[in-house]
């Protein structure tokens, strides 16, 4: 049975892991056979925001904690990630992977990356396994690696910063995938598009298949 690291950046779209994409991906995983662990930086998030108001909230939260709530508690430390365990990685969305995966919310192409989470990324591009990445995630990949083919959707300011790290964009629409085989590397919109929830279950499904079928 294949096996993925699901890798979490909080817990809310606005400032963590984008919810529903990253549901959809761990049913999307179970539904077609797989098992999955769920990773997530032990780190202070950047900022809390009131999901409500979009107002910056006056307190401090941890990624891994906050990512626990989507994980009902089963989660690691992305520290203790070993890229010979697991045959994919995955990274759901979520402005979380832009604040606290990296910094590419205020810097853009000029971003840092989080240690680990590029540690891990590293992993998985040496061992030759595949590194699957919905919605902004794509940034962070693109940020390690430069030259892989990925998409972030239509987004023009985007896709312009990830072509000045080096990567190629292409341009899709809801559901789409994006495989670069030659650097193992999947990505898919999600919502990066104005997206409903069944068509961000439709992405998460189509990357995991494509990914398990390059596993087959």
């Amino acid at each position: 049975m294949k096996k993925f690291a699901v890798v979490l950046s909080g817990c809310g779209v606005f400032d963590g892991a984008e919810i529903h994409e990253a549901t959809l991906s761990m049913y999307a995983i179970k539904k077609q056979g797989a098992e999955y662990e769920i990773f997530a930086p032990d780190i202070d998030q950047h900022h809390v925001i009131n999901h409500i108001t979009g107002d910056e909230m006056n307190e401090k939260r941890n990624v891994m904690v906050e990512a626990a709530r989507i994980a009902r508690g089963n989660i690691k430390p992305l520290s203790e990630f070993n890229a010979a365990d697991f045959d994919a990685i995955l990274f759901p969305g979520g402005f979380g992977v832009a604040k606290n995966l990296c910094t590419f919310a205020f810097d853009g192409a000029d971003c840092k990356v989080d240690a680990d989470t590029e540690k891990a990324i590293k992993a998985m591009y040496k061992a030759g396994k595949p590194i699957g990445a919905l919605c902004i995630s794509p940034v962070v990949v693109a940020k390690i690696l430069g030259n892989v083919e990925l998409t972030i959707g239509q987004d023009k300011d985007t896709a312009s910063a990830v072509e000045k790290m080096g990567a190629h964009h292409k341009q899709t629409n809801h559901g789409e995938v994006i495989i670069d085989a030659k650097n193992n590397v999947y990505t898919t919109p999600c919502y990066m598009l104005d997206a409903n929830i069944v068509q961000i279950g439709e992405g998460a499904e189509n990357i995991v298949r494509a990914i398990l079928k390059t596993l087959a």
